[in-house]
C-alpha cells in the first residue's frame, strides 16, 4: 500500500463512504429480510428488535439508537473521540436507512431469508468496520476486546448472541429462535470474511541448499522482503538457511516457478495468513 493509498485510507470521505454504504446494507438485512419473518439480528440490534416485536412502541431504528447511546459512550472513554465520532455517524445513518427502506425482498423460503439477512447484515457491518469507526452496538464492545486481547470481532459478535437467543427461547417460537440462530452465524462468517479478504497473504518458508540465490531472485523479481533464519536439519543436524517472506495471492504462482527453477530439492511451506502489518502491506489502523 503505497503513501497516497494510505492517506485516502484514513480520509474523511473514505471512511464515511464506508460507514454509509455498510449502515445501509446492515439496514436492508434487518428492515427488508429479518423483521418481514420475525427474525433477531442479534447484538444490540436484536435486543432493539425484541423490544420491537413486543412493544411496537418505536421504530426498531429508533430502538437502536436509544440502546446505542450509552455504548457509544463507554467506546469513548475507552477507544478514541475519533471513533465514537465516526461510529455516531453509522449509528444515525442506520437509523435512517432504517426509517427510510419501505420495501421488502421477496425472499418467502425461512431459511432462505435468514441466509439472506445474515449475509446483507454481515457484509454491511464488516463494511462499517473496514473504517475508522463502525455502525455501534456490539461493534464497540467487538473493538475494545479485539484491541486489548486480539479476540476477532465475528467470534465474540456470535458468542454474544448464542446468549442471547437462549434467553429468547422462553419469549419467542422456537423455530423463529433457530432461524435467528443461523441469521447470527452467518451475519459472524461474512463479517470476518469481509474485513480479512483484502489482506488475506501467502507466508512462505522455503528450505533450500541454494537459500541466498532464491532470497536474491525474490528481493529482485518479486520485489518483497526477505528474513533468512538459521535452522539445523533434524535428521543431518547440519545448518540450513531458511528463507522467510509474505506474498499476496497473484504472486504466489509466480514464486513458486521461481524457487523451483533454482532448486527443484526446495521445501516450500506456504500457509495463509490474515493480517500483516508493515511496509509494502497493510498500516496499523489506530481507531
Amino acid at each position: 500500500m503505497n503513501a497516497k493509498t494510505r492517506l485516502f485510507a484514513y480520509s474523511i470521505p473514505w471512511n464515511l463512504a464506508l460507514l454509509t454504504a455498510g449502515s445501509f446494507l446492515f439496514a436492508m438485512g434487518v428492515k427488508s429480510v429479518a423483521v418481514p419473518h420475525g427474525f433477531l439480528t442479534g447484538g444490540v440490534s436484536g435486543i432493539a428488535l425484541l423490544l420491537y416485536y413486543f412493544t411496537h412502541n418505536l421504530t426498531p431504528g429508533l430502538w437502536l439508537l436509544l440502546l446505542n447511546i450509552p455504548i457509544a459512550v463507554v467506546g469513548w472513554i475507552m477507544v478514541s473521540r475519533r471513533f465514537v465520532l465516526y461510529t455516531a455517524y453509522g449509528m444515525f445513518s442506520i437509523t435512517f436507512w432504517m426509517e427510510v427502506i419501505s420495501f421488502t425482498l421477496p425472499v418467502h423460503d425461512q431459511l432462505l431469508a435468514a441466509i439472506t439477512a445474515g449475509a446483507l447484515a454481515g457484509a454491511g457491518a464488516g463494511i462499517s468496520l473496514r473504517s475508522l469507526g463502525s455502525s455501534g452496538g456490539l461493534d464497540i464492545i467487538g473493538i475494545i476486546l479485539h484491541q486489548r486481547f486480539g479476540f476477532r470481532i465475528g467470534q465474540i459478535s456470535f458468542l454474544f448472541n448464542a446468549t442471547l437467543f437462549t434467553a429468547s427461547f422462553a419469549l419467542m417460537e422456537t423455530d423463529i429462535v433457530l432461524y435467528s440462530l443461523i441469521v447470527v452465524f452467518v451475519t459472524g462468517q461474512i463479517m470476518d470474511y469481509v474485513l480479512s479478504m483484502f489482506n488475506q497473504r501467502k507466508l512462505v518458508f522455503i528450505i533450500s541448499e541454494h537459500a541466498q540465490d532464491i532470497a536474491d531472485h525474490i528481493m529482485k523479481e518479486a520485489n518483497r522482503g526477505v528474513t533468512l533464519l538459521e535452522g539445523r536439519g533434524g535428521y543431518t543436524g547440519l545448518p540450513k538457511q531458511v528463507v522467510m517472506t509474505v506474498v499476496n495471492n497473484v504472486q504466489q504462482k509466480k514464486l513458486e516457478e521461481m524457487i523451483f527453477t533454482i532448486d527443484p530439492e526446495a521445501f516450500v511451506i506456504f500457509e495463509n495468513t490474515f493480517n500483516v502489518i508493515g511496509k509494502g502491506f497493510s498500516r496499523r489502523k489506530v481507531y
